[in-house]
């Protein structure tokens, strides 16, 4: 086994519960990372025998552009599809965090993860 991350993955985004957040938007970091097989890939050397990181990012950027007002049902739409387009993805982590989130407050971010395993 072995894990595929993909970190810090910058983005902009209409998540909230506030009105504004949905019209201005904010500023979005997610990490994420994928438990699979790794020893095929470690050997043949060729992509189709690992998880395409490409993808992954790819699945995170289509679901950050769909708006939510909570961080935790962003987080639950990419553990779906990547455990539902990436087959060989046995276990899966992600968090996801806005950057100055507006809560009167100086804060830098505020995260919500999420884990989960294919069943």
């Amino acid at each position: 086994m072995g894990i595929i991350k993909l970190t810090n993955i910058r983005l902009h985004a209409q998540h909230g519960c506030l009105e504004e957040e949905s019209i201005i938007g904010s500023e979005y970091r997610v990490d994420i990372s994928v438990k699979t097989d790794l020893k095929k890939a470690a050997v043949s050397d060729n992509l189709i025998d690992t998880v395409d990181y490409v993808h992954i990012n790819r699945i995170v950027k289509e679901e950050m552009g769909i708006p939510s007002k909570l961080l935790e049902h962003v987080a639950k739409r990419i553990i779906d599809r990547v455990l539902k387009e990436l087959m060989t993805v046995s276990k899966i982590k992600v968090a996801v965090s806005k950057i100055n989130p507006p809560i009167g407050g100086d804060v830098e971010m505020v995260t919500t993860i999420l884990r989960s395993k294919r069943s």
